[in-house]
């Protein structure tokens, strides 16, 4: 979808992002339509630079692209020794509580704490209950979808995944409203102040939708990235930090064969694996279209490798 995006004109790589408004711990970034990376690596940087000086750093970016792992952003911040934060909106996708049609996006925050011990704290998550991507999951397995994750036509809560993704009526985090899901709702407009209105940015009903086509123009998305020295503040924060975590992992389990897990372990994990392993593992689906991309844009696919 970004090349479809660069090759239709939508989004304009070699562009620079320019600072527009600043001062000594704020400032409005215009990313000039480049790819949502190289703003967001752009603008977090300023963010720390500004942090490292006064306490704090506070950033929007307007014009930008969507730029992947909102947790990336953050951990860059973390490993400064910094509090990052990250957020961005995206294309209605999540209906907010009693509507029938989607108009604020999937919208996802991160926030990334260094602690002391080896430890750091890491959330990154979506406003909405699932990302679309586990419901096309759904549709190809040819299985229904637990209740809370996406609505019908009809804006009542559905089990039919290929109704679901045609339908692209994702339900806040909590589902419906009688499992809190205004608070989801509530989460997602939160993550368009900061991202979209805040920056001047498109926001909510006005982004367009983002298709393999490449139409619709330029997506205009907004991102907000935060940075903030816990120096400022109480002495011993990464001490404070790394006990709480270790805290939680150390509770008594309700199924003991799952032990309780901080924010981010399960993608710790993940990583050490890899690490491990020396390879990333894909899906065969994954391995498939990327070979497909290569010989359309006629470059040296990756290396893979079959167990």
């Amino acid at each position: 979808m970004y090349v479809n995006d660069i090759i239709s004109g939508a989004c304009q790589p070699n562009n620079e992002p320019k600072i527009l408004k600043e001062n000594a711990s704020t400032a409005w970034v215009d990313a000039n339509n480049v790819l949502g990376a190289t703003a967001s690596h752009f603008a977090m940087d300023i963010a720390i630079k500004k942090a490292q000086e006064t306490g704090v750093g506070w950033v929007t970016v307007k014009g930008s692209n969507h730029n992947g792992i909102a947790g990336f952003w953050a951990k860059k911040a973390a490993d400064k020794g910094l509090i990052g934060m990250a957020f961005t909106n995206t294309s209605p996708l999540l209906a907010p509580t009693r509507s029938k049609k989607a108009a604020l996006g999937t919208n996802p925050l991160s926030v990334v704490a260094p602690a002391s011990k080896g430890e750091s704290f890491y959330l990154d998550m979506a406003t909405t209950a699932v990302a679309v991507g586990k419901i096309e999951m759904q549709c190809r397995k040819g299985e229904p979808l637990p209740l809370g994750w996406a609505q019908g036509p009809d804006g009542k809560i559905t089990q039919d995944a290929e109704l679901a993704f045609k339908t692209s009526c994702l339900m806040p985090l909590g589902g419906g409203e009688n499992t809190s899901g205004y608070k989801g709702f509530g989460l997602s407009a939160v993550v368009d102040i900061f991202s979209g209105i805040l920056s001047g940015s498109n926001y909510g009903h006005h982004i367009r939708s983002w298709s393999h086509t490449g139409s619709g123009g330029p997506a205009n998305l907004g991102h907000c990235f935060v940075a903030v020295n816990p120096g400022s503040f109480a002495p011993g924060f990464e001490d404070r930090m790394a006990e709480s975590i270790q805290h939680w992992r150390q509770l008594e389990p309700t199924d003991p064969n799952l032990p309780v897990m901080a924010p981010g372990d399960k993608e710790k994990e993940a990583a050490k694996e890899t690490d491990a392993n020396g390879t990333v593992s894909y899906v065969k689906q994954q391995i498939e279209s990327s070979a497909e991309l290569a010989k359309r844009l006629k470059v040296k696919p990756m290396v893979v490798k079959f167990n």
